[in-house]
């Protein structure tokens, strides 16, 4: 009863303070200079959240190339898109695919300039528990602690690591769409344009970026496969089709704002694990979605990789799949949407799979709301082929206008639940 009664007395954003402790393992203090969020700032926390801007999916390095080599005492510069900003931000690193210690020896954030350089005067170290480096342990993640800076809707920050040792094997993030910069030999955290010896397209040991945005703030995980994580648009353009509803949703103005979060994962499937496709998204659901600050709204895109590929899974198989997903996400009080399967010119029972899949989808009323992507973006004189139009040249992804299509079509379920 004492104990009881005391927790009672505490102030709420004490009571997060030592429950953020607890779960991220970090050293938390009372709010310091170095965060800038100090005594005059406190009584704001009560009207304020954390949210997730950006992410993406973690995934084990593939045997050979540069995943499996990794790193040795250099620095990467990697530019992430923010959906929705806020005042403060914080950034977590991953090393939850790895056997061995992850030592990152400095880390910055800052807004990004064109051709991998950053804005003058918008740098702040990252810090983890008010150290400047931190060792994450095999199979973990780490948050850095937060820092004031501005960051706005629909821009982009760039996030410096430094990584002192070699890394051998990495957590990475295979398909990014956009460029990563990887310096010489050297601390190189903060320098206005990295002295840069190789680029690559993926993401590496990040997770997400999160906000301290207003309240009356949301957050729709777009889940799936390749074409979620954004393949066929054009490179350092955020136009994945997450990333062109993340424009949309910030241009309303409802009583709701909502950021959007890229959960796909390029060859993923829902039921069956693989190198090149990551864990299934049954296995990654709680660490991709459910565990992200601020969801509320989910919509689910996947299972053509499912039924696809040799020796894949029947409709029935999917069907049950995507119920599980749905249970999961609802006990969360998490709205979902349920996304039509998109055409990818076959034929035979492979297409006869997809459309009763899509059928189940539209009509069974398991689902809270449908978004329609196979109708957004099939030719309507040929419904087993994208629009020609809209085909990046794979007959599987979408190009820049053909994601825009599937953008509009989300958006326009989504902003019921925005007014």
């Amino acid at each position: 009863m004492i104990f009881a009664e005391r927790l009672r007395s505490f102030p709420r954003h004490s009571f997060i303070v030592i429950v953020s402790a607890i779960v991220f393992g970090l050293a938390v203090t009372t709010p310091s200079a170095s965060t800038d969020i100090d005594g005059r700032h406190r009584h704001h926390q009560r009207d304020r959240s954390w949210i997730a801007s950006w992410g993406a999916s973690p995934q084990a390095p593939f045997p050979g190339g540069l995943s499996m080599t990794g790193f040795t005492d250099q620095t990467l510069r990697q530019i992430v898109f923010t959906s929705l900003g806020g005042d403060f931000v914080r950034v977590r690193f991953t090393n939850e695919f790895s056997d061995r210690p992850l030592n990152i020896g400095a880390a910055q954030v800052a807004i990004a300039a064109p051709n991998g350089a950053i804005e003058a005067g918008s740098e702040r170290a990252l810090t983890f528990g008010g150290q400047s480096s931190i060792t994450i342990v095999p199979n973990a993640q780490v948050a850095s602690d937060p820092v004031r800076l501005q960051v706005p809707d629909i821009g982009e920050l760039a996030v410096d690591i430094y990584l002192p040792g070699s890394t051998g094997p990495v957590t990475w993030h295979s398909v990014s769409r956009r460029t990563t910069y990887i310096s010489s030999v050297g601390n190189h955290v903060g320098e206005p344009l990295l002295p840069t010896s190789s680029t690559i397209q993926s993401y590496f040991f990040l997770k997400s970026v999160e906000v301290r945005a207003a309240e009356r703030t949301g957050v729709v995980v777009a889940f799936g496969d390749s074409i979620t994580d954004g393949p066929g648009s054009t490179p350092d353009t955020n136009n994945t089709y997450p990333n062109q509803l993340a424009r949309l949703l910030a241009a309303s103005h409802g009583r709701l704002k909502m950021a959007a979060l890229n959960q796909g994962l390029a060859g993923n499937r829902l039921l069956a694990s693989f190198i090149g496709g990551g864990q299934n998204a049954q296995a990654r659901f709680d660490r991709d979605v459910l565990s992200q600050p601020g969801v509320t709204h989910l919509i689910v895109l996947i299972g053509l990789n499912d039924i696809f590929f040799t020796g894949g899974m029947a409709a029935d198989q999917v069907i049950a799949g995507q119920k599980q997903l749905i249970i999961r996400a609802h006990a969360q009080g998490i709205k979902v949407y349920g996304g039509t399967l998109t055409p990818v010119r076959v034929t035979g029972i492979l297409e006869a799979d997809r459309q009763t899949i899509n059928e189940w989808i539209r009509t069974s009323g398991e689902y809270d709301a449908i978004i329609d992507f196979d109708a957004a973006i099939r030719d309507p004189n040929n419904p087993t082929i994208i629009l020609p139009a809209y085909n990046s040249g794979d007959n599987i992804h979408p190009n820049d206008i053909g994601y825009e299509a599937m953008a509009q079509a989300a958006y326009a379920v989504l902003r019921r639940d925005l007014n």
